[in-house]
């Protein structure tokens, strides 16, 4: 399994197939929901072994604070540990581009995957697009 940097067009554009798979096809998200006009300003993650595009997550600068965003996996690779590989990739680079924090919105049922990677959770539940979601946050 290879975590690069989507650079290429061909590369964001897997990025972009597998979340509307994931988040659109799977969760039902919106389309005005989930291409929210951010991704041009973010770094995209993208996951891939020899069959094809198997992850991906974004990554939003704000000011010294990397917010990680868009995080998914392909269900025939889910249970393998990917989450946790992309999310080492995503905070190893935001640690060495200088970013002091990292925040994301993680789904309620997600909170014990991020729990392990030094995530804290703070502030109350509240529903995005129709999923119920809690801040987390971490030093760097």
């Amino acid at each position: 399994m290879q975590i690069r940097l989507a650079k290429t067009a061909e590369d964001r554009a897997a990025c972009f197939a597998l979340r509307k798979a994931v988040f659109m096809g799977e969760q039902n998200v919106s389309e005005a929901e989930e291409w929210d006009g951010l991704d041009d300003t973010c770094l995209h993650f993208l996951a891939i072994d020899q069959t094809g595009p198997a992850g991906v997550a974004r990554l939003l600068p704000k000011g010294n604070t990397a917010k990680i965003q868009r995080v998914a996996v392909l269900p025939g690779h889910r249970g393998t540990g990917l989450g946790r590989q992309i999310m080492e990739t995503v905070l190893d680079h935001a640690r060495q581009a200088g970013f002091h924090h990292a925040v994301l919105d993680a789904q309620t049922h997600a909170l014990g995957f991020y729990e392990v990677l030094g995530f804290v959770a703070h502030g109350p539940v509240f529903d995005d697009a129709g999923i119920p979601h809690q801040a987390m946050e971490r030093a760097l």
